[in-house]
């Protein structure tokens, strides 16, 4: 017979095990990598959650190389390519403003699906709300993603 203390281990154990394996630490990186591999074209949207860099990484190395500068109309995206102008709306009041993916990101969770500059954020009056709702549209692509995706 198993005791109260060892079966409540176990299944404490179990569960934790378990809900390791469903949600698992892969599983973002493999849905990552799925949805890097899908071709993207101009027009295409998104809807999600957008969030804004820190001033306090102004300087810091962008994945593209550039340094991040808070008064620069950019983004980062997980997947889409660098050099890509997006549309980014606010869902609750209309506001958009035209960036360029410069970075990757966001790494805050599924639901966000693209980190804005602090001028980006601005246009959107999203400073004091940290996180808005918005769409995005992909405008234009560079020329090489153009090419890749046909």
């Amino acid at each position: 017979m198993i005791s109260p203390m060892r079966r409540f281990l176990f299944t404490s154990v179990f569960s934790v095990a378990l809900a390791s394996g469903v949600t698992g630490c892969g599983a973002t990186t493999r849905s990552a990598r799925a949805q890097s591999s899908v071709a993207v074209a101009a027009g295409a949207s998104e809807r999600g959650l957008a969030s804004y860099y820190s001033d306090s990484l102004e300087g810091n190395t962008t994945a593209n190389g550039e340094a991040y500068d808070p008064g620069a109309l950019t983004a980062a995206h997980r997947t889409l390519p660098f050099g890509a102008r997006v549309l980014v709306q606010r869902v609750d009041n209309g506001r958009s403003v035209i960036v360029r993916v410069n970075d990757r990101g966001p790494y805050a969770g599924a639901a966000r699906i693209i980190d804005l500059s602090r001028a980006s954020a601005e246009v959107l009056h999203m400073i004091r709300a940290g996180v808005v709702r918005v769409r995005l549209e992909v405008l234009s692509l560079p020329a090489r993603s153009r090419r890749a995706s046909r």
